[in-house]
Formats: structure tokens, C-alpha cells, sequence
């Protein structure tokens, strides 16, 4: 999985550093678990900005009482039935499915 850095999530978004930790803060992106928010999946930028539906399906899924790391693994978890996975989904429009999972999910 590539991984980019607060500052080169920044340079991507045409935003500041502050503006990704923000991002971070508020659950809008995640970063790779352990990695103390220096490390944001490429997968989750798409086109200059921040992958469409992520920071919902975030929400959904820590309002059902996910954690970080249960929430990035979730993400990023084959599933035969999508197919692929959860971010790869997002990333090809499917995001109504994945949405429609998470809920079943976190409820």
C-alpha cells in the first residue's frame, strides 16, 4: 500500500499541513494505524481531493462503535462479493454498497 505524508497529502489537496492533521482530527481521513497520523493511504485521495464518501462511511462506521484500527482494516479487506475491497469500491463509484454494508454493520 502506498502511503503519503501529512505534508505530501497537503501538496496533493493544494491545502496546508495543518489543514490534512485537521482532516485527520476530525475522522475525514485516517492514517495508517500506528503510524501517528504520518502515514494517509494514497488510496484514500482521488483526483485532487479527498476520496468521495470516506469521511461518511467513517462516520458510519465509528458511530457504530468501530475503532480506528477495526475502521482502516474494514477499509482494507477483500471481499469476494464486492468485489475487492471496501476503498477499491469507493474508488469505482460503488459506493452505495459499501455504505449500505457498513450500516448493516455498525448496527
Amino acid at each position: 500500500m502506498e502511503t503519503l505524508t501529512p505534508a505530501e497529502v497537503a501538496a496533493v489537496l493544494g491545502v496546508s499541513p495543518n489543514r490534512v492533521r485537521q482532516l485527520l482530527r476530525e475522522h475525514k481521513l485516517m492514517a495508517v494505524p500506528g503510524s501517528g497520523n504520518s502515514r494517509i493511504p494514497a488510496d484514500f485521495l482521488q483526483d485532487g481531493a479527498v476520496l468521495k464518501h470516506l469521511p461518511g462511511l467513517i462516520t458510519v462506521l465509528k458511530d457504530g462503535g468501530f475503532s480506528d484500527a477495526e475502521v482502516f482494516e474494514w477499509l482494507f479487506r477483500a471481499d469476494d462479493t464486492l468485489p475487492g475491497t471496501p476503498v477499491e469500491a469507493l474508488r469505482s463509484d460503488r459506493h452505495t454498497e459499501v455504505t449500505r454494508r457498513a450500516q448493516a454493520l455498525a448496527f
